[in-house]
């Protein structure tokens, strides 16, 4: 009995102690939750200004719930900074007009009925409505004199839909009520009405040409995830939407930019539909037809481009854990690098017309802010500081390492250090696996609210994020090493990781947890199951647990089959059994927490479902599920992401640190302002 109550005021304790501050001065949950972050930016035509959108998180339990607001902001040269449009607002879409004097943005301000376009003069002047649609506004481009402007907006409803739906019939036709994001075209002067340009399938993106005689699109075939991600083409169309020239763009595209002259397009591709990122730098002439690689065999991704003149490319990509900025002329040839893959992680970049560079990066000492590269400067300086509190949290430090997996194919990762550590102690360890797999971590800031970082290393722990195979930033041949191959050598690698830390004296291995979201989730799924002799304790958010009925209710089938699996289930159902963790549910003895959002549409939650029940059917170690309603893949909300990282933590800490047994109380502390905490 006495046992019983001292587990009890333990269990007490540690919920009432995750919020509050680490005895060692490190990062709390809830200083996590109000982070901010520079999300896009653009530089002013002659380089004087630079607008940026600022991630701004709500106050959990003060502000209305919801997603971060996006703030408009605009910094000088000097960093000398200045909000135009801030408070409960969600600006984005930048973009300066030629002479320099006003910034567009897109918005939903209030009396709004739909996202429309805005502008605002810089030098004073409050906003006005430039264009508006009766749906969102989606994204725009002006033309080169400043006189029009393409609008991407989806189909609107009718009005007898919208009268029907009023009575109840609000019923949805599966993958056949989808409507296209439409291309208009309106003049920036006062009073010009938007008209409607005629194009086959649903836009993504668009170009104006510097002459102003043709757009460049992105246009998939349907308004569906799968069509959006894999089926996307390039197409160039005139003002009144006559078709002008194609590019059949061998897979996955995003990105495009004219030259100067308006000879040349460049765009960002895929190598082939196997592919599964976009990453080479792609050019075509004006009318489309043939491309070129200008970078062939890149051991990296591009991520961004703009042209410096009409025969040079400035390109960003990702090689390894850092970024790179270089340029590469358009026979492929005068290639040079501009900032080196080291410091800052470079994530996007804009021109100005005398060649001053802005560019977004983060370090693994701040999230995302604002710099200036110069023209004929060699070093960026940093514009912006969003959160000057950080300079008063100890941060862990982060390491990249490099080993080599079982089959001698090396490998690289992130290490964040415990905050402190006794001597050479060994101690516990959270696997955090990236998504994807078409994705990677860079030497960057990493913690988020589904991985925070820096509050684990202040509790004691190290983590270990795992580049494994089939990760992007080092080119098309490692990203396809996974290819029709899921789970298997990539999960691999990532247990061979932990034995490399082990090995280093670093790590507990009877203390070792494994978390991530989506193809991570499917990875902590994998731990729990396949490799739970390996794992003390797993989280898996959004993630797979059955691979054929991925496919078959999943969003993305087409990219499942072209860059993930390579077959159907019913071509071979025993490389889809055998990749999926429920096969080994029986075998479960980790305790799994399991979370998801009830309207997810990538990653259904029926996966989560039956990873449920079949560990509670095996019933050999606790397991629970949580759902997060109207969440979709991933969190959006200020209360959900607080909610997720107490529960993540909590996890870790009751079957990483003790006392371990029947899981923690499901109810939660969350310490809110108001005092009506207890959920």
């Amino acid at each position: 009995m006495r046992h019983s109550m001292l587990r009890a005021v333990g269990l007490l304790l540690l919920l009432f102690a995750l919020p509050v501050l680490a005895a060692n001065g490190g990062m709390t949950l809830e200083q996590l939750a109000t982070l901010r972050a520079v999300s896009q930016a653009t530089i002013s035509p002659d380089g004087s200004r630079i607008a940026y959108v600022l991630s701004v998180p709500r106050r959990i339990g003060v502000d209305d719930d919801g997603p971060a607001w996006g703030e408009l902001h605009v910094a000088s040269r000097d960093g000398a900074s200045r909000g135009y449009v801030t408070g409960k607002v969600n600006v984005g879409g930048l973009a300066w007009a030629p002479d320099g004097r006003s910034l567009y943005y897109l918005a939903k301000r209030q009396g709004d009925e739909a996202r429309s376009l805005y502008r605002i003069p810089v030098d004073g002047g409050e906003s006005s409505v430039v264009a508006t649609l009766k749906s969102d506004i989606r994204g725009f481009s002006l033309s080169a004199d400043g006189n029009q402007v393409a609008l991407l907006a989806p189909q609107p409803e009718s009005d007898e839909l919208k009268a029907l739906r009023k009575k109840g019939f609000s019923q949805k036709v599966y993958e056949e009520d989808w409507r296209p994001v439409q291309l208009w075209i309106a003049g920036t002067g006062e009073g010009a009405a938007p008209r409607l340009v005629e194009v086959e399938g649903s836009v993504q993106s668009v170009r104006w040409s510097p002459a102003g005689d043709r757009l460049a699109l992105l246009v998939a075939p349907r308004q569906l995830t799968d069509d959006t991600l894999v089926f996307t083409r390039v197409r160039i169309v005139s003002p009144e939407g006559r078709v002008l020239g194609k590019v059949e763009n061998p897979g996955k595209v995003s990105d495009l930019a004219w030259s100067p002259d308006g000879a040349h397009l460049a765009f960002i591709s895929a190598e082939d539909e196997h592919d599964a990122q976009q990453g080479r730098l792609f050019v075509a002439g004006r009318d489309g037809g043939a491309w070129r690689d200008l970078l062939p065999g890149l051991p990296g991704h591009v991520v961004d481009v703009e042209w410096r003149d009409a025969s040079t490319v400035q390109f960003l990509s990702f090689e390894g854990v850092q970024a790179r900025l270089g340029e590469v002329g358009l026979d492929g040839g005068a290639q040079q690098t501009l900032l080196p893959a080291e410091g800052p992680v470079w994530n996007s970049f804009d021109r100005s017309r005398g060649g001053d560079i802005a560019l977004l990066a983060s370090t693994p000492q701040h999230p995302s802010e604002l710099f200036l590269l110069a023209a004929g400067e060699a070093a960026p300086r940093r514009l912006t500081d969003s959160n000057p509190w950080l300079a008063d949290v100890r941060l862990a430090r982060q390491e990249v390492i490099r080993y080599q997996a079982r089959d001698g194919l090396e490998i690289e990762g992130l290490l964040v250090h415990p905050l402190e550590r006794r001597g050479n102690e060994r101690v516990p360890l959270i696997v955090v696996v990236h998504g994807g797999p078409e994705s990677h971590y860079t030497n960057g800031w990493l913690t988020s609210y589904a991985q925070p970082l820096h509050h684990a290393a202040a509790r004691g722990y190290a983590l270990f994020l795992p580049n494994y195979r089939s990760s992007t930033g080092r080119g098309v041949e490692f990203s396809k090493k996974g290819f029709g191959r899921p789970g298997m050598e990539e999960f691999d690698d990532v247990v061979d990781g932990v034995d490399h830390l082990i090995a280093t004296g670093l790590v507990d291995g009877s203390k070792v947890g494994i978390t991530g979201g989506s193809y991570g989730g499917y990875a902590s799924a994998w731990g729990a199951t396949y490799y739970s002799e390996r794992f003390a304790a797993a989280v898996m958010f959004v993630g797979i647990s059955d691979q054929a009925s991925l496919v078959t209710t999943g969003d993305i089938p087409w990219e499942q089959y072209l860059v993930h699996m390579g077959t159907w289930p019913w071509e071979d159902p025993e490389l889809f059994r055998k990749t999926s963790p429920i096969t080994y549910a029986k075998q479960s003895k980790t305790p799994t927490l399991i979370l998801h959002g009830e309207a997810d549409p990538r990653v259904p939650p029926m996966q989560s479902y039956m990873f449920y029940r079949y560990l509670k059917l095996a019933g050999q170690a606790p397991v629970r599920l949580v759902l997060y309603p109207g969440e979709g893949h991933g969190n959006a909300r200020a209360a959900s992401r607080y909610d997720y990282s107490l529960r993540l933590m909590q996890w870790m800490d009751h079957y990483l640190k003790g006392p371990g047994g029947e899981p923690p109380p499901y109810a939660i502390d969350y310490a809110l302002p108001d005092g009506d905490a207890k959920k």
